[in-house]
């Protein structure tokens, strides 16, 4: 059965750093995309990083972009988003989403299969 299972989230001041860690079963990422998605109460989901399996290549959102990297460690079938200088604003439930495809460039909701159950990331100002 494919599983995702997000860990690393918690409460942290405007400032620190967190990475969150999203642990794959049932499938193997080198055939996988890979994205993170976050949902602030009363907002959409949104995009917030993709790696495509392809190539590796990577994409940020605006907002993170320079804050935030995105990496995986295939021999462990682990994906980790490492989040720097956060803000207040970054608060939000984060997901890690699989997608069976290895040319994903976007992180476009639609396009994922697999979902993780989320990991609370709260920053205080």
């Amino acid at each position: 059965e494919v599983q995702l299972v997000e860990s690393g989230g918690g409460l942290v001041q405007a400032g620190g750093s967190l990475r969150l860690s999203c642990a794959a079963s049932g499938f193997t990422f080198d055939d996988y995309s890979i994205g993170w998605f976050r949902q602030a109460p009363g907002k959409e989901r949104e995009g917030v990083s993709c790696i495509s399996s392809s190539d590796g290549s990577t994409y940020y959102t605006d907002s993170v972009k320079g804050r935030f990297t995105i990496s995986t460690d295939n021999a462990k079938n682990t994906v980790y988003l490492q989040m720097n200088s956060l803000k207040p604003e970054d608060t939000a439930v984060y997901y890690c989403a699989a997608a069976l495809r290895t040319e994903i460039y976007y992180p476009i909701e639609a396009l994922y299969d697999y979902w993780g159950q989320g990991t609370q990331v709260t920053v205080s100002s």
